[in-house]
């Protein structure tokens, strides 16, 4: 069982869980703190993990903080073309990491 699976239970569902699991005091607990001592009791990471593949993450990124600063230096220089082909370019790297995360 992971954090997904329990995410996605009924109130219902997580009570009978944590029932099983020795939780006290289910009956009383909103959907939210009946998942975080669930996810305690049952040794459950509260998050779920994404990763990047395909992709050298760390060169996208150091290639994006590059691109952040020719933007802030066309922003100071009021230069709207070199602003919008800067932005464009963040952008779609964002956009390739987000693409490939899984």
């Amino acid at each position: 069982m992971d954090f997904h699976e329990l995410k996605g239970m009924t109130v219902a569902q997580l009570r009978g869980v944590a029932k099983e699991a020795g939780i006290t005091g289910s009956s009383q607990m909103r959907k939210g703190d009946l998942l975080k001592e669930v996810c305690d009791q049952l040794k459950i990471e509260m998050h779920e993990h994404h990763d990047v593949v395909g992709l050298d993450k760390a060169s996208i990124k150091k290639r994006i903080k590059e691109l952040k600063m020719q933007r802030d230096v066309a922003v100071a220089s009021h230069n709207a073309q070199e602003t919008k082909k800067v932005r464009r370019q963040i952008h779609r790297l964002k956009r390739k990491i987000h693409q490939a995360t899984v």
